[in-house]
This record gives structure tokens, sequence and C-alpha cells, in this order.
């Protein structure tokens, strides 16, 4: 239990700072800047972040019986079962060597999630979870514009220039832990471990609406063939994470327990700056749902093109029980939606969401 009541949502808690509009905007400006480079190198649209996809699978998510008042809400309200689809990547906007070791990311789509959304223009029946291996983010739009402005340079240097700056990183996180000095968040995210991407513990780092609370969100692997990968080398050859997630799934299924940390207060859980990881000695992660991924493939040439170039994942295509908060969330809504239509452009595709789990390819 929290040594503090759980703060209950109201729509007044967000602080947005005035300049946080203009800031969004500068980003999608670079990040149309980004896409036509990417677009031009590859002959292809890609993402403009987590672009390099190594896993694609269906599974389940089964809401948990007899969850408590306070964790029955929104999604999670009733005890029921939900068709997914998952995508698992690694960051930044480029497709990288594996030896180039970036943060891992886990895309959750539920299929067949009724009402209200946070969006007006909607109108699709998914609820998209997107969640990394790294508890926190940078603060706020302003914080990460800083990010995105290094992040255009990011294509001009080769993978040995940037494996060379991950171990420097590494080397800095590894002091930082030992002393307690923070680092910029960066350089925790060049300093990813690069462990194998299905024994990850994945969050959504940034803040959302828990129904009439508010939340982070987790996703920790459960199974004994999906644990015993954490903490797992997975960096030494250029598609080492699409080989070990393909293998595994060919003989492997997985659980994933989806567990809710509730905000206690704006001062020790603030939701505006998602660079403050929150306690877990004053509001632990609580089980809500698990997510189960049956033995499949993990890749083909159709499953592989479906979930790159026609599925797009957003935090803010979400019920209103489940909306983003914060000003990195916020600064999503604009983000994410001008990054799809861009790659959708590029590769003459249409932005299409799956009413049904048929419609993803074996």
């Amino acid at each position: 239990m929290p040594l503090a009541p759980y703060l209950h949502y109201e729509p007044g808690l967000e602080k947005p700072k005035p300049t946080e509009a203009e800031t969004a905007r500068a980003i999608v400006s670079s990040i149309k800047r980004t896409s036509a480079t990417s677009a031009r190198t590859h002959r292809h649209g890609i993402r403009q972040q987590h672009a390099k996809g190594h896993g694609f699978v269906r599974g389940e998510l089964s809401v948990y019986e007899n969850l408590p008042q306070h964790l029955r809400q929104g999604l999670f309200a009733e005890p029921r079962s939900y068709s997914v689809i998952i995508r698992f990547s690694t960051a930044f906007g480029d497709l990288r060597s594996d030896r180039v070791r970036v943060p891992r990311g886990m895309a959750i789509k539920v299929l067949g999630v009724a009402g209200p959304k946070s969006l007006a223009d909607d109108d699709s029946d998914n609820q998209d979870f997107l969640l990394v291996n790294h508890k926190s983010y940078f603060a706020d739009a302003s914080a990460y514009l800083g990010a995105q402005r290094i992040f255009e340079l990011q294509p001009r240097i080769p993978d040995f220039g940037l494996r060379a700056l991950g171990a420097l990183a590494r080397g800095l996180v590894s002091i930082s832990s030992m002393t307690g000095v923070k680092l910029p968040m960066l350089l925790y995210a060049l300093g990813d471990k690069g462990s194998h991407i299905l024994g990850e513990t994945f969050y959504s780092e940034g803040a959302l609406r828990y129904g009439d609370y508010i939340c982070r969100l987790s996703a920790t692997p459960v199974s004994t063939a999906a644990r015993a990968l954490t903490g797992q080398p997975a960096n030494d050859c250029d598609e080492v994470l699409r080989e070990k997630v393909v293998e595994f799934f060919s003989a492997n299924s997985a659980e994933y327990e989806l567990s809710a940390q509730l905000c206690v207060d704006l001062a020790r859980t603030p939701i505006e700056d998602a660079s403050i990881d929150w306690p877990e000695d004053l509001t632990p992660f609580q089980p809500v749902a698990k997510i189960t991924i049956p033995s499949q493939s993990a890749d083909s040439p159709a499953r592989r093109a479906y979930a790159q170039d026609v599925l797009s994942f957003n935090p803010w295509r979400s019920l209103l029980a489940h909306q983003p908060l914060g000003s990195i969330m916020r600064l999503r809504k604009d983000v994410y939606r001008a990054s799809a239509k861009l790659r959708h452009k590029a590769n003459k595709t249409a932005l299409h969401e799956p009413k049904d789990l048929a419609e993803f390819p074996d």
C-alpha cells in the first residue's frame, strides 16, 4: 500500500508550459526533415522512432479477476480477454546493426476496445500501449527538442561511432548508478545494455490516465522461458534480435504481466516531468492483466510488411479512461501522427486500423 492515498484524476492537473505548442511544432518540423532523409537513404518510408522491428506476434490480453476497486478502471474494469498485436522494436529512426545497443520497445495494440476515446477523430475500437525498457524518459517537450536536434545528426554517424559512444555511455551510467549523480537522458538511452529483447521489462515512461486515477504501466516477463532470457546478451551480430525472437517463438510461448503504478501526488510521482522515476517503495506496480503470446512464426514477408508499413501505433489511440498525460505524452499526439502520415505517404499506403485479428498475416 502507498504511504499516501492515490491521487484522483482531474482535468486541471496538467500544467503545459506557454512554449509547449511552439516546441511541438519545431519537433514535427525536424521529424519531417529526418523522415525525408531516411526515405531517400532506404528508398522506403520508416518510423522516426523505433524504426527497426524484430518480431511481430499475435496474442491475448486477459484482465485478472477479483481486482480491487482502484484497479478496476477503463480497459481493466472487467475480467475479460482481448486479442492483441505486438511489435518488438529498437529505438532511433534508422535501421542500424543490432551491435549498436539502443533501447528496446514493445508496442501493444489491443483490439475490440469499446468506449469514449481520447481523440474525437479516433473511430477505431483499438487501444495502443507503447512501452520501452527504460522507466523514465526526457523530462518534457523542451528537453526532447534538444535530443531531436541530435537525432537529426545521427544518420551521419557510422555504426562503429555509435558503438563507441554507447560504450562510453555505459561506463558513465555505471558510475552514475554507484554515485547517484544523474546523467542527461540521452546517455541512458545510448547506454542500453543490449540484452535479449524478450527478457526485458517494459515501461510506459510517461503517465496516463487510469480511469479515476493516474498511472504508469509496465510489462514484465513471467513465463519461465521468457524470464530465462532476462539479462542475456543479444548484440553480437547485425540481425541477432530478429533471429532470437523468431527462434524463441518457433518453439516457445511467452507470458508478460501488465501492471499499473498509481500516482500518489504531483511532487513524488509527477506527471509533467517524465525523467523522474516513481518510487516503487511508495507506490508499487500492481498486476492487472496477463499477456499470453503462443508459439508462432514471429516474422514472415507478409507479416513484416503489414507490421512495418500498414500498422501504426500511437499512445493517443486510446480510451478516454487511459488518455496520455504530461508534457512528453501531449507532444506524442502531434509527433506520432505526423510520423505515421509521412511514412504512409512515402510508401503510398493508406492509414488503416485492424478490426479483427484475422487481418494480421501468418
